[in-house]
């Protein structure tokens, strides 16, 4: 009898001499295999926002929550970050002991100044997204015992320049600390003088120097802290006459920037120029004190510097 060779054909699927199943149609196998996925091309999962910030220094991803908590200091390479008036001002004095003064005072344009964008605009915007009326906030507070006239410039309202408002308030700062024999802290970070008001920030610099002098004059202390960075206008003017001048690690404090000196003086200039370590090294800061140490440094120089003496609380 004879035998009739067939093939078995199921679904359009049909089997060859291997056992291998290919399509009818094309030949091709009928179920492909899946290649593999390779790390390089799997999905990334993306971080969200406002979790994880990494360190430019270092390069390590530090959690947000934890940043905060460390003052915006990095827990390996101790790179200090970027931070806000208010914030400073909360880690420094006693809880609701602070006493802000001329808080509703804004800047105008007085000169009607126009460029790529109004400088009225300009105020509303930083007003806005900043939650600041200007570049400092001033008031009276306790740095754990101690009564002081504490004011704390923010780099985030208009690179912390320095306009007729800020002039006018650090002013009556040191006045208000003069009449109450106060001693007088101030935390530089700007840019220097604000452009949008041309001579009338630059008469801030010989206002606020003034003040300091009656200031002195009373054989009150004034402690100027420099924090990254501190240029220009308000490097010439307060920040360099204190009776104690401190910085934060690594803060870039100088008149003019490395560049335009550079190509005024036609030199090379030294590694670390316009850094605070660079300026300690010569004498122009007394000392460098990390921003999670400072209320603790603050706090020994002014009792010393205080010392026998009993400010007025009226």
């Amino acid at each position: 009898m004879a035998t009739s060779s067939f093939t078995k054909k199921t679904l359009g699927v049909e089997a060859n001499d291997s056992g291998k199943a290919r399509s009818a149609d094309s030949g091709q196998p009928a179920f492909p295999k899946k290649p593999k996925i390779t790390p390089s091309k799997a999905k990334r999962r993306e971080i969200p926002e406002g979790l994880w910030t990494k360190c430019p220094k270092c390069s390590l991803m530090l959690y947000d929550k934890e940043l905060d908590e460390n003052l915006k200091v990095c827990k390996q390479c101790s790179h200090h970050f970027p931070i806000g008036a208010r914030e400073r001002i909360h880690s420094l004095v006693e809880t609701c002991s602070f006493e802000e003064m001329d808080a509703e005072m804004t800047s105008v344009d007085a000169l009607k100044f126009t460029g790529a964008s109004s400088y009225a605009s300009k105020l509303d915007a930083y007003r806005k997204n900043t939650s600041l009326k200007d570049a400092v906030i001033t008031g009276i507070g306790k740095i754990n015992s101690i009564r002081v006239a504490l004011g704390v410039m923010d780099f985030q309202f208009l690179g912390g320049s320095m306009g007729s408002v800020v002039g006018e308030k650090l002013t009556r700062l040191i006045e208000t600390g003069t009449a109450k024999e106060l001693p007088v802290v101030i935390i530089s970070c700007s840019g220097g003088a604000r452009m949008y008001e041309g001579m009338l920030s630059l008469m801030q610099m010989a206002k606020t120097c003034a003040a300091l002098a009656y200031h002195g004059r009373s054989r009150l202390p004034f402690i100027s802290v420099l924090t990254h960075p501190t240029t220009a206008g308000v490097m010439a003017s307060f920040a360099t006459i204190g009776d104690l001048i401190i910085a934060e690690p690594a803060a870039m404090i100088g008149f003019a920037g490395p560049r335009v000196i550079k190509d005024t003086t036609q030199s090379e200039l030294p590694p670390g120029f316009q850094t605070a370590e660079f300026l300690r090294d010569r004498g122009l800061i007394d000392a460098i004190v990390s921003r999670k140490e400072m209320k603790g440094r603050l706090t020994s120089y002014l009792e010393f510097m205080t010392e026998g003496r009993t400010a007025r609380h009226a």
